[in-house]
């Protein structure tokens, strides 16, 4: 019995780290805990021994307290949380509402593409849903769209933000994986784009075949809809267009590093707040607030996270899952990783995106970058590019997905009483369906993540 539970401890480790997870306990204090609580277990088994424990402080010191990548996530968030209060989205919608007016699911599909824009300005999820909900679905809602297509357009083109760069998705897991922050934002703007596109393609298409879904709004005449539409583009599309452009294409063309070009953005964030004159004192305190938690928060999931996958690669958890796939009869690159892919959509009906981040990506990741995927794709660095991306947009379904599904949370906290949680649940659906053909696409063809990056030359 001692022998076995020697051979096993990194299992009972993992799912240990799986169960506790259901009792809600923070993620952050649960990793590390559990990390010191089988520490003990090994030494007492001796498995492990006390000093292994000291090569912890150099590790965490090195890849939180001294990582300079990792300034760039407050930043953005305070770069996201500052937009939202400017009044930007609310214009842009308004100039995209005007010009999809007489297309079937006009006014949703300009909610896709709010989405899209403000994805490549905020990447906050929780934001993005809550603005467009409070933005959007009175709009929605007034000229007669289905309840269950509005909140599901709403809902999908808000997860945009996790995808889309500036992500802080993104920034987490190339720093977990020892990727460039850059390889992996140029890598995500073709899949981010497709999905958007797709999801347009179904709204169109759904309400083409059924149009009392989405009643076609009523226009002003031609003329004046002219001199409103070149009124405003300037005012409501040029800022965010700019923004984007500087803090994204000063990474890509190398003249900053992500770091910079959060506080770029930040800066430009302000700016667009004083323009619209949205900035005041509480506005400023509350985005800083905003910023310094979440900051708190990813620096303690790194301290965790470092701990628990030390202890777990200490114990044997790599040579584990190995065998493990392996009398599973996985032996090829795209068995595997079809199997991990498969397991991070089942993960995302109960965990976060970070969660499942910090649970596969330590086991699984050094075990792809090994594996052979002919001539698709070869060598380390594109391979876990590629698998970073598809399971971005993988994990991306965790936003949507019930039980647990953040978006969803989100969503009924904000939308009105009449909206139920089935019609939320009815809505997201077919929007998951859309992310699973993406995410295939992605998988069929890694020319789709890989151009970019080998353009931009990240990946020379």
């Amino acid at each position: 019995m001692t022998d076995w539970l020697i051979d096993h401890l990194a299992v009972i480790m993992f799912f240990a780290l799986v169960f506790v997870m259901f009792l809600g306990y923070p993620v952050a204090f649960l990793l590390g805990a559990i990390g010191i609580g089988f520490g003990f277990l090994g030494i007492a088994f001796e498995v492990f021994s006390m000093t292994q424990f000291a090569n912890l402080l150099p590790r965490i010191y090195g890849q939180a307290a001294q990582n300079q990548v990792l300034v760039a996530i407050p930043m953005f968030v305070f770069m996201g949380t500052m937009l939202e209060r400017s009044g930007v989205a609310e214009e842009l919608l308004k100039i995209l509402q005007s010009m999809l007016r007489n297309v079937p699911g006009g006014l949703a599909i300009a909610v896709t593409l709010l989405g899209t824009i403000m994805a490549a300005t905020t990447g906050i999820v929780g934001a993005s849903v809550i603005m467009l909900t409070l933005i959007a679905l009175p709009v929605m809602l007034q000229s007669g769209y289905n309840k269950s297509l509005a909140v599901g357009t709403i809902a999908s083109a808000g997860t945009l933000g996790i995808l889309l760069p500036p992500s802080i998705m993104l920034v987490i897991m190339g720093d977990l994986m020892g990727i460039p922050v850059g390889t992996l934002f140029t890598g995500a703007i073709a899949p981010g784009l497709l999905m958007s596109l797709l999801y347009v393609i179904f709204i169109a298409c759904a309400c083409w075949f059924n149009p009392a879904l989405a009643p076609i709004l009523k226009g002003k005449s031609p003329a004046e809809g002219d001199r409103l539409s070149a009124a405003k583009i300037l005012r409501g599309f040029v800022p965010p267009t700019f923004l984007i452009a500087l803090v994204l294409g000063s990474i890509f063309a190398g003249w900053a590093t992500p770091t910079e070009a959060s506080g770029i953005g930040g800066l430009g964030a302000i700016l667009l707040a004083i323009a619209n004159r949205r900035l005041s004192m509480q506005t400023l305190r509350e985005v800083m607030r905003s910023a310094a938690l979440t900051n708190a928060m990813v620096f303690f999931i790194i301290f965790g996270a470092t701990l628990f996958s030390y202890v777990f690669r200490a114990l044997g958890g790599d040579d584990v899952v190995a065998e493990l796939l392996k009398a599973m009869g996985l032996d090829t690159g795209w068995e595997v990783m079809v199997f991990v892919q498969i397991l991070v959509f089942f993960m995302g009906f109960f965990f976060d995106w970070i969660e499942i981040c910090l649970i596969v990506l330590p086991i699984f990741a050094p075990i792809i970058a090994k594996l052979d995927f002919g001539t698709f794709i070869q060598g380390k660095p594109l391979i876990l590019a590629w698998l970073a991306i598809t399971l971005s947009v993988n994990m991306q379904t965790a936003f949507l997905t019930p039980p647990f599904g953040f978006a969803l949370f989100y969503m009924k906290g904000t939308v009105p009483p009449s909206v139920s949680m089935t019609d939320i649940y009815k809505g997201i659906t077919p929007f998951v369906v859309v992310q699973l053909i993406a995410l295939a696409l992605c998988l069929a063809f890694p020319a789709l993540v890989l151009y970019l990056p080998r353009e931009f030359g990240f990946l020379d």
